[in-house]
């Protein structure tokens, strides 16, 4: 099977090859932690991780490297503002950001670089390009001359003239032209910061991503994907240092995921219609979001609205009702749901194989039932879903549902008790009765061969 990929380089879907035939080296820019992350932090994260687990089935040895950004202007003003040291605030939302994740079934990344932990690396690529002509110091800075790179402008397809023309960014007047972009920076003395040969100071933030890759996986990497909005200047400013440093090509396919919109606006801390992925946890399960946010094509927008979490816990309700009632066994993943997969991530596709399967499962005679819902939880495993218990499931599902919870276990064991005893006595209607209180009290039946099953919905 082979594995195609949007790349936003050539503009085009191509056939994924790495450089090594059994090795994949992957790059994705993470968190700024200085905040709890919102949903369009999160969808990144859940698309690169099922783009991870695709790799994973095809190749000998996937690195996938997601670094933090832990020291920015950002932090800095955060930690100000709380009267706290950088490294308390960072450390805090290091550990909310991992705590949220883990909700949404996502695997470790192979490493997890912070920032600050790459300094030296970072004194050394800055000499090699002030050595090499593409950098110059002024008034405490270091800067990288854009008009010095052969290339710029090739991921975001603008010319270089282009981009001086419509350059809308703080004047400063030690810059050579407005749109040079900054290596290194002065710190004010209560600011954190590091001694350099041009004083002390930080990095600027499109540095840290370039030398982390540098000494995590090489000069030259098969992906690096992040937000659509990193193309321009993150991405592109990373590819001029990278490719001038080494004379490497930088990353050979470039992927980027849309936006989270509301009501058609990107969602943005800055412009204040954001909500955080903790936010949304504390009434969806982890399922729901991620199920929610493969809803869309991972290159196109997707709006954000109550009703889209709302679809997605339905279905993933009428999923697990299908697993509760089957024996499990191994299976393998469904070839129309991995089709989908490596056709560019096309998650839509891949749903709605799944929905397929289920409706398979639902429909099939009792000997054919165990296998199908077999197939059905293991090609939604590998996307991240059905990973509880049917049970444990139901039970979760409780956050924002008006039900009955007061109901206690030995009362639901009483009345279903009760309801054989009328189905045997052929008390039809009592036995319905007993049924529909249950349903009210928030209680679903399954009714097998082996007795009755029951779940808190």
């Amino acid at each position: 099977m082979t594995i195609r990929l949007s790349n936003t380089l050539t503009g085009i879907k191509e056939a994924f090859k790495p450089a090594e035939p059994n090795r994949v080296l992957m790059y994705v820019c993470g968190p700024t932690v200085y905040n709890y992350i919102h949903i369009g932090n999160a969808r990144p994260i859940v698309i690169f991780d099922l783009l991870y687990r695709l790799l994973q089935q095809h190749y000998q040895e996937v690195t996938y490297v997601r670094n933090i950004t832990d020291v920015d202007d950002k932090i800095i003003n955060a930690a100000s503002s709380q009267n706290i040291a950088v490294d308390e605030l960072t450390q805090r939302y290091i550990e909310a950001f991992h705590q949220d994740i883990s909700q949404l079934n996502t695997l470790a990344p192979s490493a997890e670089p912070r920032a600050t932990k790459y300094i030296p690396e970072m004194l050394k690529m800055i000499e090699k390009l002030l050595d090499k002509g593409y950098a110059y110091q002024a008034e405490g800075h270091v800067l990288f001359a854009i008009t010095k790179a052969k290339n710029y402008g090739c991921l975001s397809h603008q010319s270089i003239n282009d981009i001086i023309e419509g350059a809308r960014v703080e004047v400063a007047t030690y810059k050579k032209n407005p749109s040079d972009f900054v290596l290194w920076k002065p710190s004010q003395a209560q600011q954190i910061g590091w001694q350099s040969p041009w004083g002390r100071g930080r990095p600027g933030w499109h540095l840290e991503c370039s030398v982390m890759i540098e000494a995590l996986l090489g000069d030259t990497i098969d992906i690096h994907g992040g937000g659509m909005d990193l193309i321009f200047p993150h991405h592109e400013n990373e590819i001029a240092q990278s490719e001038c440093a080494h004379d490497k090509k930088f990353v050979r396919y470039w992927l980027h995921n849309g936006y989270i919109t509301v009501k058609g606006d990107k969602m943005a801390k800055s412009v204040g219609n954001f909500v955080t992925l903790r936010e949304v946890l504390k009434k969806f399960h982890g399922e729901c979001v991620r199920l929610a946010l493969m809803g869309v094509h991972y290159k196109k927008p997707l709006d954000w609205t109550p009703e889209i979490l709302e679809q997605a816990r339905n279905n993933l309700d009428k999923w697990y009702r299908l697993l509760h009632s089957a024996q499990l066994d191994k299976a393998a993943i469904d070839n129309k749901v991995a089709d989908a997969l490596a056709d560019d991530l096309n998650t839509p596709q891949a749903i709605a194989e799944l929905h397929r399967l289920a409706n398979e499962t639902s429909l099939a005679t009792a000997s054919e039932r165990n296998a199908k819902a077999s197939t059905l939880k293991a090609s939604a495993n590998f996307i991240g879903l059905l990973n509880e218990q049917p049970r444990s499931w139901f039970q979760k599902q409780s956050f924002d549902k008006t039900v009955d919870t007061q109901m206690s276990e030995q009362q639901v064991e009483d009345l279903i008790v009760k309801r054989n005893q009328a189905r045997a006595n052929k008390d039809y209607a009592t036995a319905d009765e007993i049924r529909h209180r249950l349903k009210e009290a928030g209680i679903i039946l399954e009714d097998s061969k082996s007795g009755t099953q029951w779940l808190r919905q």
